[in-house]
């Protein structure tokens, strides 16, 4: 099992730990609900340190990103970042990502550089399926081993971090970065990005810096209240957004058609993995589609609960499920049969052998 940069800092924090994605992380510290209210209402850290980074760079950098993306890598101006995902050959997805179009101050006259973050679980995968398809004037570095990753996200985040940085942060664009110094820390890379829907920055640091930059953002923002964030308040947030998480809601085996991704998968672009089977499903639909619901009676959806009609026939399956902490309700996603998924349709959680009442309801769940 791997540690980050930063898991002796986790243990002496009293963390509960946990293995994930190979990486010995922090589940929780002060319990579950109480991190994701501080998400909520305040500012909180996460070691996210465990994703994988690739930097793509060269005169047809952006060409290989293209044809291997579904979103249209193309549209990027230097400092901007942007959702997709890998489609595989099949219609499914190998992995979704962040595209960072970075200065191109490491590259030689006409090339372009990107930043390529992958999930944990997948960097070796993606990493392999990029490589074989690189046919391009592009050079691949993996630099996962060499870069550390700090999400702090919630209302305070501005302010708990202002302090540490010349870079505008108050003014910074969602899905924009800027390079600079934090901390005293050069070549900080500050992104206004998460995976919360709480606002707040992303924070890439060199793997050397990353203990120095992790105790100037906790004494910063001590005024704020700020507190350490485990990965079991990442999901139970990320779920109120309806935000996918790979390995449950998207995998090889479905198409970001089905999974209300088609807002990444820029079919009129050009060419690019699986782009004849996404024009087919946007023109003649799909057999299934990913909904959120909550519980309208007593129960919590789990992954691979199988999900039923009124009549007990069974049409789907739970990906994702929790009681959710802002909303003081069980909520879920799942993929049910396409005529099921209209708002305030009536379907069956089952649960310990019993059929739960639920119903399909819009996400994001929290509005904020």
């Amino acid at each position: 099992m791997k540690n980050t940069p930063l898991t002796n800092k986790h243990i002496e924090l009293g963390a509960k730990m946990a293995e994930f994605a190979g990486y010995n992380m922090p589940i929780s510290y002060s319990g579950i609900k109480a991190e994701h209210a501080a998400v909520r209402e305040g500012v909180g850290v996460f070691d996210v340190s465990h994703m994988g980074e690739f930097i793509v760079r060269g005169r047809e950098a952006a060409d290989l990103i293209q044809k291997v993306t579904s979103n249209n890598v193309k549209k990027l101006e230097i400092g901007d970042a942007q959702y997709s995902c890998l489609p595989n050959h099949e219609g499914g997805i190998v992995d979704d990502l962040l595209v960072y179009r970075l200065p191109e101050d490491m590259c030689a006259e006409g090339e372009q550089a990107f930043m390529l973050v992958v999930n944990a679980s997948n960097i070796d995968k993606d990493w392999n399926w990029i490589s074989e398809q690189n046919t391009f004037d592009a050079k691949m570095i993996n630099i996962s081993d060499q870069t550390a990753l700090l999400a702090v996200q919630g209302p305070k985040a501005v302010d708990a971090l202002q302090s540490l940085t010349d870079i505008d942060l108050k003014n910074m664009k969602y899905y924009t970065f800027e390079k600079g110094v934090f901390a005293g820390v050069e070549n900080v890379l500050v992104s206004a990005t998460g995976y919360t829907g709480s606002g707040g920055f992303e924070l890439y640091v060199n793997v050397k810096d990353a203990l120095k930059v992790w105790d100037a953002v906790f004494e910063a923002g001590a005024d704020y209240g700020i507190q350490p964030i485990g990965l079991g308040a990442r999901d139970t947030l990320r779920l109120e957004m309806g935000y996918c998480l790979y390995g449950n809601d998207i995998d090889d085996t479905t198409s970001p058609i089905e999974a209300g991704l088609g807002w990444i998968t820029k079919t009129k672009k050009g060419d690019f993995n699986s782009v004849e089977i996404f024009k087919k499903q946007r023109k003649e639909g799909t057999e299934r589609k990913l909904v959120g619901f909550e519980m309208l009676e007593r129960g919590i959806p789990r992954h691979d609960y199988e999900i039923a009609d009124a009549e007990g026939t069974i049409i789907g399956k739970v990906t994702s499920g929790t009681q959710a902490p802002s909303l003081g309700k069980a909520i879920g996603m799942g993929y049910v049969k396409t005529e099921f998924a209209k708002s305030d349709t009536e379907i069956f959680i089952q649960i310990r052998n019993k059929s739960i009442k639920a119903k399909v309801v819009k996400m994001p769940f929290y509005k904020g």
